[in-house]
C-alpha cells in the first residue's frame, strides 16, 4: 500500500467494476473489484485528504524493483483459517 493526495489518484480503467464498502462513520471509503474482490484503494478516515492504494494493482509495476518492503498476500490477515 502507498499513499497519495486525493487529486493525484486516477483510476484509468475498470472504475465501473469498483464496489464501495463503508462502515461506522462512513468517512473512509474502501474500494474493491466487484469481479475478483481485490482491494484497490481507499480514502482514509484519519487522513481524508489522502488515498491509500494497492501498488500491486498498477499495471506494469514490478514489485521486486521496489526493494525490501513489507508485503502480504492478505490471506495471512484473515481471522479464518485458509481452506
Amino acid at each position: 500500500m502507498a499513499s497519495t493526495p486525493l487529486a493525484d489518484l486516477t483510476v484509468t480503467s475498470g472504475e465501473d467494476k469498483l464496489s464501495l464498502y463503508q462502515w461506522n462513520t462512513r468517512v473512509a471509503r474502501h474500494y474493491f473489484c466487484s469481479i475478483c474482490g481485490i482491494y484497490t484503494h481507499h480514502r482514509r478516515r484519519k487522513a481524508p485528504n489522502e488515498f491509500a492504494y494497492n501498488v500491486a494493482c498498477i499495471e506494469g509495476i514490478d514489485l521486486d524493483s521496489l526493494g525490501d518492503i513489507p508485503m502480504t498476500d492478505s490471506i495471512g490477515m484473515s481471522v479464518e483459517p485458509p481452506n
